[in-house]
């Protein structure tokens, strides 16, 4: 039996800031994860390079069922601050579209800087542990004692910092929501978040035919939308417009594709059909859109005028095509679910977990960082951003 002034459960993002800021604290931590190494989810993230921040980041980033909650961590650990750190261990960096940065070469370095500042800091970490039980000591300076398949630890201050159910490959459990609930907290209802959508209608034979085909649309519902590219797959629709509407989404509900995002496309197609009176809809289309596009959407929406020239087509007809391309209306059967979100919405009720510490407020030394909480970033590096403020605020006090 080991005692530890923190323990933290769950080695990612979160899990190591927090680990990080704690040590510098001159506070003995100890990490705990039940993975054959720490940081795999961030390894993975951003096709291997790592999306580790966002440079316009506000609240309206995130979803919860209490908006103001991320508010005061954002603030005391900003997008600056963790871009600070990443020039101090001299990553190279790149910002593509939408204020997203991602390491040049590889999203080894993020791991490295985490674990160089925990090495720095004299936090200890050990993989390949699971967590058997979790039990609160009554009148005790260490009030947490776990139970791993490593031995049984002690701790004044426990960090739960598990991640949600997203990628059950890299690790993932509903181990943090249980402990959660051990200690009477309330939950969220969880679902699996930036997502691709599955069809099992028609449309899944034309994703099938168009799979790897990526176009820019608009992509929304009566809540949300999204100006990004959609990326057709065997199995439906993917791409970044698709992953943040699915957070927005839910089952049995249709989308809508806007395929001429910003375009007055029956005003085009009347200034074409003057212009260009013995051409077909599906060449000037062509010129737009991804020819194997066109071809499906013509098997669609004007099969009976693939061979007439535009001049001959009545203008109410034209109008009408215009409304389907601008208006496609798709509905999804599912989304993939956790096999390959990226997220999990939902997990513990904000309303019973302090802003400023992420200590609960049910059970004093507990704290819930990152993931596990109801906190979910849009796709561009957001949920990173909260795993670093969610970890600093906790590391700040544990």
């Amino acid at each position: 039996m080991s005692p530890f002034d923190v323990i933290i459960i769950g080695g990612g993002a979160s899990g190591l800031m927090c680990a990080m800021q704690a040590g510098q604290r001159g506070r003995r931590v100890l990490v705990l994860d039940r993975s054959n190494r720490v940081g795999k989810k961030i390894l993975m993230s951003g096709g291997g390079r790592c999306n580790f921040m966002n440079l316009a980041v506000t609240r309206d980033n995130f979803l919860s069922a209490n908006p103001h909650f991320c508010i005061s961590a954002l603030k005391r650990y900003t997008q600056w601050d963790f871009l600070a750190l990443v020039d101090k261990h001299a990553i190279a960096w790149h910002e593509r579209k939408h204020g997203q940065l991602f390491c040049n070469d590889s999203a080894k370095d993020i791991l490295n800087l985490l674990l160089s500042e925990c090495a720095d800091a004299g936090v200890e970490i050990r993989s390949s542990c699971e967590i058997v039980s979790v039990e609160a000591l009554v009148d005790q300076p260490q009030r947490f004692a776990v139970h791993t398949s490593l031995g049984q630890f002690r701790a004044e201050s426990l960090v739960v910092a598990t991640g949600g159910l997203s990628i059950p490959t890299m690790g993932a459990s509903g181990f943090g929501y249980d402990l959660a609930r051990q200690f009477g907290h309330s939950l969220l209802p969880t679902r699996a978040g930036l997502v691709p959508f599955m069809f099992s209608d028609g449309f899944k034979a034309i994703s099938e035919r168009l799979s790897g085909l990526a176009s820019e649309v608009v992509l929304e519902n009566p809540r949300a939308s999204f100006t990004e590219n959609i990326l057709f797959t065997h199995r439906g629709l993917s791409g970044p417009a698709a992953l943040q509407l699915s957070n927005y989404w839910l089952p049995g509900e249709s989308l809508q594709v806007n395929l001429f995002p910003g375009e007055d496309l029956p005003a085009w197609l009347l200034e074409r059909k003057k212009s260009q009176p013995r051409s077909l809809l599906r060449s000037l289309l062509g010129e737009r859109l991804a020819r194997s596009l066109v071809e499906e959407l013509q098997a669609l929406f004007w099969p009976a005028h693939a061979e007439t020239p535009m001049a001959e087509i009545p203008d109410a007809v034209l109008a009408q095509i215009a409304g389907h391309l601008s208006g496609w209306e798709l509905r999804p059967s599912s989304t993939e679910g956790y096999r390959t979100a990226e997220v999990t919405l939902g997990g513990v009720n904000t309303d019973e977990v302090s802003s400023k510490t992420m200590e609960s407020k049910l059970q004093p030394g507990l704290y819930f960082i990152g993931e596990v909480l109801d906190v979910t970033g849009h796709l561009g590096g957001f949920n990173f951003q909260w795993a670093w403020s969610s970890g600093h605020a906790a590391g700040q006090v544990v």
